[in-house]
């Protein structure tokens, strides 16, 4: 199985903590050139410290803010104008939880920017150097939600789902450059956003914070709450050349919650 990805330069973002910066351990290990992308410079220089280097590669990182679409598209369009970029992660941190009909108008609007027009912003910039290359991987990190909504996260389940359907159209729209277009799917994941919403439901009466858990993870098949570089692993996959016939799919890494096919 081809999984070597020495020489192709990746575009990881979110990447200071959490799914992103375990999906750049994950890439680097398989041999790319890693780009991390966060707002905040203090993590990652902790995270582009965590990067294999073994492979001769070479790492860098851009500080942008997903809140300002404007920033972005300055900051990547300068990175593309010096290298190709031929796998591109798109990820950020979800929108706050709360039932739909409390969400406000700019609850929604501030979730679309962040996720669905970001998402565009990176994509156009660095389609031009996959289909140089003739290699491309966009992969989406999403949500199960987009299969089954979940409680409690309205403007989550709304926005993930406007991505999985932009990312299908795009899937159909660039297959014929040989460039692959998927969505990766996390479950309960041992991250800082799992944490924040645990307490959450806690401070709402939803039981104690260690209840939250315990019900989240009864709810798994395999009885526990899953880690980071387990759909890191899901990723690295998809962005590698053994991956080449793989597109516009929805790839769950929940322990087997989700009960749709």
């Amino acid at each position: 199985m081809n999984l070597d990805l020495k020489g192709k330069n990746a575009l990881v973002g979110g990447s200071s903590k959490g799914i992103g910066r375990a999906v750049a351990v994950e890439l680097a290990l398989l041999g790319a050139n890693i780009t991390l992308v966060s707002r905040s410079p203090e993590r990652l220089h902790e995270a582009l410290a965590e990067l294999d280097i073994s492979q001769g590669q070479s790492h860098d990182f851009l500080v942008a803010d997903f809140t300002d679409s404007e920033d972005v598209h300055k900051k990547v369009l300068g990175l593309v104008a010096g290298k190709p970029i031929h796998i591109l992660i798109n990820n950020t941190g979800g929108p706050p939880g709360g039932p739909i009909e409390e969400a406000n108008i700019s609850d929604f609007l501030q979730a679309y920017n962040n996720h669905l027009v970001c998402n565009h912003i990176l994509t156009q910039a660095v389609l031009p150097g996959m289909k140089q290359a003739e290699y491309g991987r966009i992969i989406n990190i999403i949500s199960t939600s987009v299969k089954q909504p979940i409680g409690g996260l309205g403007v989550s389940n709304t926005t993930r789902g406007a991505v999985a359907n932009w990312a299908k159209t795009m899937a159909n729209e660039l297959g014929k450059y040989g460039i692959t277009v998927n969505n990766v799917l996390p479950g309960a994941t041992m991250t800082g956003r799992l944490d924040e919403i645990a307490e959450a439901r806690a401070a709402k009466g939803q039981g104690t914070k260690t209840e939250v858990y315990k019900n989240w993870i009864e709810e798994i098949p395999l009885g526990r709450i899953g880690q980071p570089n387990e759909v890191a692993a899901a990723v690295a996959f998809l962005a590698s050349p053994a991956a080449a016939y793989i597109s516009g799919i929805n790839l769950p890494v929940d322990g087997g919650r989700t009960k749709s096919l």
